[in-house]
């Protein structure tokens, strides 16, 4: 279950996290109950990794001798994923129009697997510099990475009109992908002196 604004709220009946294999103490009702709010804590894996969401399950909670506590992580943004195979997918968004120079993108990928992206005009045509033969290859797992077309990133001259993006996915998830302008600060990214 889940709010943006705690008054109203969406319930799915699917399981977010499963209770795993089958252990003493697992499989009970009341077994992961879910601590209210994510907080966001270094990378458990890396001291240079990106920051990730945790969150924390009661275990055992109707059984003698008392509750454990677990701990879940999840990526930045990563709830949910457009996600296509090594035989590849799409998705194309509606009309979009966007403030900034540059398209990053939350995405994790194989080796073999790879995203591109292509910009379109509103009638589903390439632009000119923006097709996805013109797209460099994305490949890896990280939050925040620039999309390249022949070498450079830069968007500013679509800013401001309406735009379709077509992401092309292989082997790949896209979790999430965001407009950015690198003269201003990031405002995800805190600033040291």
């Amino acid at each position: 279950m889940s709010s943006r604004d705690g008054v109203q709220f969406t319930r799915w009946p699917e399981a977010f996290i499963r209770p795993g294999p089958e252990r003493s103490g697992t499989w009970s009702y009341g077994h992961q109950f879910v601590a209210w709010h994510l907080v966001e804590t270094a990378s458990s894996y890396a001291p240079d990794g990106p920051n990730e969401l945790s969150f924390y399950t009661a275990e055992n909670f109707w059984l003698k001798p008392g509750t454990n506590m677990r701990r879940y992580t999840l990526r930045l943004d990563g709830f949910v994923s457009i996600q296509a195979p090594l035989s590849g997918g799409e998705c194309l968004t509606q009309p979009i129009t966007f403030e900034g120079s540059e398209l990053r993108l939350n995405f994790a990928s194989s080796i073999a697997g790879e995203i591109r992206v292509e910009i379109q005009n509103t009638d589903g045509s390439p632009l000119p510099g923006f097709a996805l033969d013109d797209c460099e290859p994305i490949y890896g797992d990280t939050i925040d990475r620039t999309v390249v077309w022949r070498g450079s990133p830069d968007l500013a001259a679509l800013a401001g009109q309406p735009v379709r993006l077509r992401f092309v996915l292989h082997d790949a998830d896209l979790y999430a992908y965001r407009f950015f302008d690198p003269s201003e600060p990031d405002p995800d990214i805190p600033l040291h002196p």
